[in-house]
Order: structure tokens, then sequence, then C-alpha cells
């Protein structure tokens, strides 16, 4: 591959993917990226050069997707309305990028017989109970509870049929909660951060049971750019680092890391359907392509993740007043 489209690049998942890759090989990148609110061109700083490029505009854009994917050699596609409190306000943009959007890329993907890459979620599995010591596998039924999760159900099997219908060269991941660098502050981790860096107690849903799968930003771009490279064809792989907490877990470990009490918090009413666990089992992925994570202590993650958010207030600080004024109004 010498040249490769990157959907939604300025978004989370998608600029730390599009900083190792560019620091991994010598590979030319394009990120293409509507630039929502999720969407900031500062995660990019220091990416964009000769040898990466934005496009600004839509995974929807059939004539715009269909010139960029006759001029690549892959597509990696991360773009996607992603957030499950926005699906339960307003679903409909969740259905236009998450499975038009797909449609219009893997048709140019099988027009011009690209290798093509879907990034996707756990949630598609739905949850599990949290005494149940079963983990996700490739072959878990789909069961996705949220606007957003059924979305991403929906992209997944597009993805599965033009592989068997049309020969589309894909291979989809599911993956994992992300943190990191560049995660925006509407996000658990990063709302908890800033918060406390703001002299702001953190807030729990519920009771703070829910567990979540945290692995880094940095584990899964180098997850997916081996899967890229070495995964077979109409396969799927489970990203997950085995970092297993729940909500209560990690506001109590960033109070203790960022020297506050850890107790520091607050309850407020749970989320609709707010699914009770998630757990990957990521074997297929460390057996068959040899992958392991950097951060398997999640510890040393989430302070290399703190780390980031003190050092770069620059980046997080303008859409904090406007996240924390949204949750407020929801009493959250």
């Amino acid at each position: 591959m010498r040249k490769i489209l990157v959907t939604g690049g300025a978004g989370f998942i998608g600029s730390n993917f599009v900083h190792y890759v560019l620091n991994e090989s010598d590979v030319t990148v394009v990120v293409l990226d509507k630039l929502t609110y999720a969407g900031n061109p500062r995660s990019l700083e220091g990416a964009l050069s000769h040898r990466a490029n934005l496009v600004v505009g839509d995974v929807c854009d059939e004539v715009l997707v269909d010139e960029l994917v006759a001029s690549v050699d892959a597509v990696v596609h991360f773009a996607a309305e992603s957030h499950n409190d926005n699906s339960l306000r307003n679903p409909r943009r969740f259905l236009d990028t998450n499975v038009i959007g797909t449609y219009t890329l893997i048709e140019a993907a099988r027009r011009h017989d690209v290798r093509y890459h879907h990034v996707s979620t756990d949630e598609v599995y739905g949850d599990l109970e949290l005494d149940d010591p079963n983990r996700f596998t490739e072959v878990t039924p789909y069961n996705p509870s949220s606007p957003y999760s059924s979305t991403k159900a929906a992209s997944d099997l597009l993805v599965r049929a033009w592989v068997r219908s049309f020969g589309l060269k894909a291979t989809i991941s599911n993956c994992s909660n992300n943190y990191g660098p560049y995660q925006h502050v509407e996000k658990f981790i990063p709302r908890q951060i800033t918060n406390v860096i703001d002299g702001v107690r953190p807030k729990l849903y519920g009771q703070g049971q829910n567990v979540r799968d945290w692995i880094h930003a940095n584990d899964h771009s180098a997850a997916v750019w081996l899967i890229l490279q070495r995964g077979i064809i109409g396969e799927t792989y489970l990203i997950g680092a085995d970092g297993e907490k729940n909500n209560r877990e990690v506001v109590e470990a960033i109070l203790q890391i960022m020297g506050q009490p850890s107790d520091a918090y607050d309850f407020v009413l749970d989320r609709p359907g707010h699914d009770l666990r998630y757990a990957i089992d990521s074997s297929k992925l460390r057996v068959d392509l040899g992958w392991r994570p950097q951060f398997s202590d999640f510890i040393a993650g989430l302070e290399n993740t703190i780390g980031w958010y003190r050092e770069n207030e620059h980046w997080w600080r303008p859409k904090k007043s406007q996240t924390e004024a949204m949750y407020s109004s929801l009493g959250q």
C-alpha cells in the first residue's frame, strides 16, 4: 500500500490512527472528514504534510467518495456518529452516516477493487450480565440496544454481505471502549479528567457499576494497521486489551492519579437502556496476527491520557463549556 483513505480521520480514534500510520510507515494518507462537532482539524496538527492531507466532506457524498476511493490502495472507515446519548435524542443522523455512509464507501471500493477495512464497536453484541464469565467473540450473535449500536450492526452486516455477494476485499474489527489523546470532552474519561482539572466533581450514571473493556487508542491503531496488512479477507477481528473496569473504578482511579479524594464524585440519573457490561475476547487477533497491546496496564494508560489532557488544554478548552451546558440541561 502506498496511499490510503481514512474516513473520520479528524475524529478521536481516526486521528490517532493517522498519527500512528505516519509514524510507523511511509504511506501517504488522505483524510476525509465532515468536521462535525466531534471532528477537529487540530487533532491532525503535525500530521498534515506532504504525506497527509485533509479533505472536508461527507461519506454520503457519492461523487466525492468515488473520486477519493479511485485514487487510493485501501480505505479505513472510522467515520461514524458514535455518542449513545446523542443517538437517543436524534437517531436520524446515525442512520445517515453509519448506514448510508458505509454503503457509499463499500460501493466505491467494489467499483474500484480497493481494499476496505471497516472499524466497528463491541456494542453491536449488546451487553453481558455483570457476573457473566463469558466475553464477546467473533461468533457472538448481534444484539444491539441503542440507535447507535443498531446502525453500527447494520453497517457491519452490509460489509459482510458485500464480501459474499460482490467479492469486496474487506475485513471488519469490533473494538472495546477507547481512551487516549484527542477524545471529545463529551465522552466519559475525558469529561471526568477535564472536570477534575476545572475543580468540578465527576458524575456517574446510576451507581457506577456498568463495566467497559478499556483499550488505549494507540493499541487500537496498531491492531487496525496490522489487520489491514495481514488480516484475512472476509474475517472479523475483535480488538480488546483485557481492560474491564466499572465506571466507579475508573472515576476513582482518575481522582487518585490527579491527587483528589477517591470518593469526590456524585451520582446522576442513569441513562435509558444503559448496557451493563462489555468484555472482549481478542484471542483470534493475538493468535492469528500476533498483536499485543502496549498499554496492558490500564492505570499506566490512564496516567498517559491524564498527562495529555493536562498538557493540551488549548485543544479541549474551546468545547468544554458548551458540552457541560448540554449535560447540565439534562441534569447530568
